[in-house]
């Protein structure tokens, strides 16, 4: 049976943070406290590319904080990649956890089709 599925993300697996950013070439997050323009941000810190700030990720809440001033300092197009890929791995992570099995498909409107063979 095939289901769609929409997905508001709420960051909090730092394993999916590290894994979307490594499958993204960026560089790997870091713990810490980002000093943004309009104040200071903890959690993990994750570069995205062109941005001035980074963004920061509190997994305890699964909020993230960034500024990318209206897209003057960072294109918002790289944070949506970074939260579908986040999303991409932690399904990923919480499948092989069950045993099941993974295809994954890009599709040419940027989306990705995932499908999930159950373990038997």
């Amino acid at each position: 049976m095939s289901h769609i599925v929409q997905i508001a993300t709420r960051v909090k697996d730092a394993a999916a943070v590290t894994a979307a950013c490594q499958r993204l070439n960026l560089a790997p997050p870091t713990q810490g406290t980002a000093k943004l323009y309009s104040g200071d941000a903890a959690g993990l810190l994750v570069q995205l590319p062109g941005w001035k700030y980074p963004v920061a990720i509190d997994t305890a809440s699964g909020n993230i904080a960034f500024d990318n001033f209206e897209n003057a300092w960072g294109d918002r197009g790289q944070l949506d990649k970074f939260l579908q890929m986040y999303a991409v791995e932690l399904v990923r992570i919480e499948a092989r956890r069950r045993g099941h099995t993974i295809t994954e498909q890009q599709l040419q409107d940027g989306s990705v089709r995932m499908t999930i063979q159950e373990a038997t």
